[in-house]
């Protein structure tokens, strides 16, 4: 054993050793960095708020809609029947003034574990970085609100609050509005979902089987180059 180790390492070393010396590779780095489509595929004047409550729709997610006052009364009706749900420690109070359940909220003291998440009938509620309008996706970078990976990602219920302000057309766009773009990158376009060997889908394989997106309509547009914050 010991002597066909060594003659496969030896072969290795002197395939190694007398390979061509490989020529510097040009990686094109011209990446789009503008939201601007060639001609036709959206409309021009497409609103990226509308866009987003269409896509989110088409991938089965539920879309609500309500003005600033009105966030806490909406999110509650949406926890309606929710016995608990976790948070991020730095999710606004006002935020749950409606809900009456338990609330379980993540810190660095008490950090809520996985078995803590994947209680049944548990909700997760939280912000978000940013969205997408053309693809229809929710970013999360762990930043303001949004809490660990593991927070939206663990419990079968997700509920993520989006501000108009935070929604813009494009990818570009929107890794551009990342306050850190090196933290990690939770991107959400409807409800889990994958497809078996015969093509039937199956949800919540790998996270929530159900997405509420509360929309709320600041009557504001992203600022451009301006990192999002929540609200």
């Amino acid at each position: 054993m010991a002597d066909a180790r060594t003659e496969i390492l030896a072969r290795l070393r002197a395939a190694r050793d007398h390979r061509p010396v490989p020529l510097p590779v040009r990686v094109p780095r011209d990446y789009r960095t503008a939201d601007a489509e060639p001609a036709g595929t959206e409309p021009a004047d497409a609103e990226p708020a509308a866009l987003l409550v269409d896509r989110l729709v088409d991938y089965r997610a539920t879309v609500h809609r309500c003005v600033p006052d009105r966030l806490a009364d909406r999110i509650a009706e949406v926890l309606a029947g929710v016995r608990r749900v976790a948070v991020p420690q730095d999710l606004p109070d006002g935020w749950l003034r409606g809900y009456t359940g338990e609330v379980l909220r993540d810190g660095p003291t008490r950090p809520l574990s996985v078995t803590d998440l994947d209680q049944p009938g548990l909700a997760a509620l939280t912000g978000c970085a940013v969205a997408i309008g053309r693809t229809g996706t929710v970013l999360l970078d762990t930043g303001p609100a949004q809490g660990p990976r593991r927070l939206t990602l663990v419990p079968d219920h997700h509920v993520c609050v989006v501000r108009t302000d935070q929604v813009v057309a494009g990818v570009p766009a929107a890794l551009a509005r990342l306050a850190v773009p090196t933290r990690p990158i939770t991107l959400i376009s409807g409800p889990s979902a994958t497809s078996d060997i015969e093509l039937n889908r199956v949800e919540g394989v790998h996270g929530p089987r159900r997405l509420d997106v509360v929309l709320v309509d600041t009557g504001r547009q992203p600022a451009a180059g301006q990192p999002a914050g929540t609200g």
